[in-house]
């Protein structure tokens, strides 16, 4: 195999196994084995090592001595962090974006935000969520401020799913028509300051530990 395709086939994996860490569908603490990811990708070690590292780079997992690559647990620091971060890096890129802001965009986040009201369960609740918060940003036109921002809204989810894998409670988003109605007024210090509020908002719900035991999560839900 070549180095190229190498490199190809470690971010296919890397990918895979961050869409399946920020589901949930591989719990934190969760050893990662190098054999089991390679048998099942048909690939040599070469390309699940550098796999591997992609996902410690995201935060998403960490390599231990003599216990291996796990899945990273985070804690109520760590959700805070993300969700001051997202703040900050937000409010820049709305900052931005606002003049490029059109009736056809405004309207679309629009419908982001009934989408997200109507939802069922997690998962196209936080599809929705993040249509709303990419179309208001994405005319910025600051491409490495919004891969920031696209990597805290991973982060942003894996605590959502964490939590809320079931029993999801649907909700109406005041805020997002809040800061939709100071864009289309020109108002952009009020949008600035009511995103800045919202994605700092941390819920809290505790969920089922091994054991039959409780743990407490926390999640970003803005």
């Amino acid at each position: 195999m070549s180095a190229r395709s190498e490199e190809t086939l470690a971010a296919r994996i890397s990918r895979t196994l961050a869409d399946r860490i920020i589901a949930g569908e591989i719990e934190p603490g969760a050893r990662l084995r190098q054999d089991h990811v390679a048998v099942e990708f048909g690939a040599s070690h070469v390309p699940v090592r550098e796999a591997f590292r992609r996902l410690e780079a995201q935060g998403l997992a960490v390599s231990e001595p003599r216990r291996g690559v796990r899945v990273a647990a985070f804690n109520l620091a760590e959700v805070k962090e993300v969700a001051e971060m997202r703040a900050a890096l937000e409010v820049l890129a709305l900052r931005h974006a606002a003049r490029n802001l059109t009736p056809a965009v405004l309207a679309a986040a629009d419908e982001a935000t009934k989408a997200g009201d109507d939802s069922r369960d997690v998962r196209s609740w936080e599809e929705a969520n993040r249509r709303f918060h990419r179309l208001i940003l994405e005319p910025c036109g600051m491409p490495r401020l919004l891969a920031a921002i696209d990597d805290l809204h991973a982060a942003s989810a894996r605590f959502l799913f964490a939590a809320w894998r079931s029993d999801w409670e649907a909700r109406t988003d005041h805020d997002h028509r809040a800061i939709l109605a100071a864009l289309r007024k020109g108002d952009i210090e009020t949008a600035c300051a009511t995103l800045a509020r919202h994605v700092q908002w941390i819920g809290h719900r505790p969920v089922p530990a091994a054991g039959g035991r409780q743990r407490d999560a926390f999640a970003i839900v803005g």
